[in-house]
């Protein structure tokens, strides 16, 4: 080391344009505002703790107010002169109040546990809103499933029409995995709400703080113990963002079948001309194009989210820039990409309607009733299902062959397959055989838990509609925790500086 000469000044040229400009524009527009809300509280605990001394605190919370309110934070440019933004606050206190004064405000404190913390408060505004706009489309579904518990549809397996239920009924699938989906974020969100604040640089500090009082002033559940784990542990967004995938990988699945129902060949769904756009060149087109871009925007905040969790992949169990504010940025798009897909959703599931002559006609020629005439022939007659099954795949053959509907199934064929199979006379007559045969019939029967019949679903929706008051409410004393933390923060900083800032 002794022959290594280093005439060299901080910031190197390029590490300035491509690091620290691009981070303390990130910072000034995405964390500003949470960095003063740490700077204030963190005044106010050090006087309740008495380790600012007589008017110290309130000299330090003044100048603070007045930086604040004179920054012009969209036109503040990186010069070079300080590492971050931080430093830049903090020097423009030093020029307020003098090295002495200025610099008691980072005692007990690290960049470290502030910035876990600024990430923190971030994340849990900006979930708060997601799950505003999550419970709001939940309310909709609600609302559609109720109008649509007697509107009969297709349901499909494999690609292929399979058996009839209520649109309803299938927004009630939807529902639960949306709800589902809250609880996911809800119990990421647990993690996030652990305040990082008094951990310092790694270990803590010898100087008695009150790590408590600095998660209630900002807003957080309680304190993340582990001091180590305030400024290493990253399953905070981990654990939201992998919460939130899986949120839009589900509503992505949705979008495909609307997708598939809304196509020409299907057309069971009928999509309003508000959301419907048009040819350049083939004027017969109805392109429901917003079904296209939900699927994108559902793709586009998966992808968003797996950044952060694959950023986070083997990086070591430490304080790390990989998890601060460049990552926590980027995590921003799926928040945005994900907010423009939950509205958008919101208002077209509200206004698109299900073309039920479309749905008998495929119903009909897909035989997809047919699991009913062979469960109704095994009840009625006593027989195994096998028998019952082999008696109804020949009743679905001869209906496809003669490009006819079950529910118009000549009732001398039956009979005489049914005594081909059995070697015996049906008890089932004419009526009995178009009735089993119904769409209607076979919705009606299926009313076991969690099946489609009215009895049933009408007590799924009651359900669902209380889970999303518990979850809607949960959501409100979230949001108001939030305000009451700034609203608590301020008046303890008026009556810290006997002012009214």
């Amino acid at each position: 080391m002794t022959n290594i000469t280093d005439n060299s000044t901080f910031p190197n040229e390029t590490y300035k344009d491509t690091v620290l400009e691009p981070l303390f524009e990130a910072s000034k527009m995405g964390f500003a505002d949470y960095h003063f809300r740490v700077n204030l509280a963190h005044a106010v605990m050090l006087a309740e703790q008495e380790i600012l001394i007589g008017n110290q605190a309130k000299d330090i919370l003044n100048a603070l107010i007045e930086i604040e309110k004179n920054i012009d934070v969209p036109n503040l440019k990186y010069t070079g002169e300080v590492e971050d933004y931080f430093f830049y606050v903090e020097g423009e206190l030093i020029k307020k109040l003098g090295g002495d004064l200025a610099g008691r405000l980072h005692t007990g404190r690290s960049r470290n546990d502030i910035d876990h913390t600024i990430f923190k408060m971030n994340l849990m505004d900006l979930s708060a809103n997601l799950l505003t706009e999550l419970n709001q489309l939940i309310a909709t579904l609600l609302k559609v499933a109720e109008e649509g518990k007697s509107t009969i549809v297709l349901a499909y397996t494999h690609g292929q029409p399979a058996q009839p239920t209520t649109w309803g009924h299938y927004l009630g699938s939807f529902i639960e995995v949306l709800q589902r989906d809250v609880d996911r974020i809800n119990n990421a969100l647990r993690t996030v709400e652990m305040c990082s604040m008094g951990a310092a640089a790694i270990t803590t500090t010898g100087f008695n703080l009150n790590r408590e009082r600095m998660a209630e002033l900002l807003g957080f559940a309680c304190p993340l113990e582990n001091s180590y784990g305030c400024i290493s542990s990253i399953d905070y967004v981990t654990g939201l963002y992998s919460a939130m995938k899986v949120m839009f990988i589900n509503i992505g699945r949705f979008i495909q079948d609307m997708a598939q129902w809304s196509s020409f060949e299907v057309g069971h769904l009928y999509v309003p001309n508000e959301f419907v756009q048009i040819s350049s060149i083939m004027p017969q087109k109805r392109n429901p194009v917003p079904i296209e871009h939900m699927r994108l925007m559902a793709s586009l905040s998966a992808g968003h989210c797996d950044t952060i969790i694959n950023t986070m992949h083997n990086t070591p169990n430490t304080d790390m820039n990989d998890s601060e504010t460049e990552v926590q940025s980027a995590g921003h798009e799926a928040f945005k990409s994900g907010s423009r897909l939950l509205r958008l959703l919101n208002d077209f599931s509200s206004s698109v309607q299900i073309n039920e002559e479309r749905v008998e006609k495929h119903i009909n020629e897909s035989c997809a009733t047919i699991t009913e005439i062979a469960d109704s022939i095994a009840r009625i007659e006593g027989l195994p299902f096998k028998l019952a099954h082999e008696i109804a795949a020949e009743m679905a053959k001869e209906t496809i062959a003669k490009n006819s509907a079950l529910t118009a199934f000549d009732y001398d064929v039956f009979c005489n397959i049914y005594k081909e199979c059995c070697g015996g006379e049906t008890k089932i007559d004419s009526d009995t055989l178009k009735e089993i045969a119904s769409p209607g019939h076979f919705i009606a029967v299926r009313k076991i838990t969690g099946g489609p019949a009215m009895p049933a679903f009408e007590a799924s929706l009651k359900k669902y509609t209380a889970a999303a008051i518990y979850q809607s409410d949960e959501n409100v004393n979230f949001f108001e925790r939030l305000i009451k933390a700034r609203e608590t923060l301020a008046e303890t900083v008026k009556q810290v500086t006997g002012e009214d800032n």
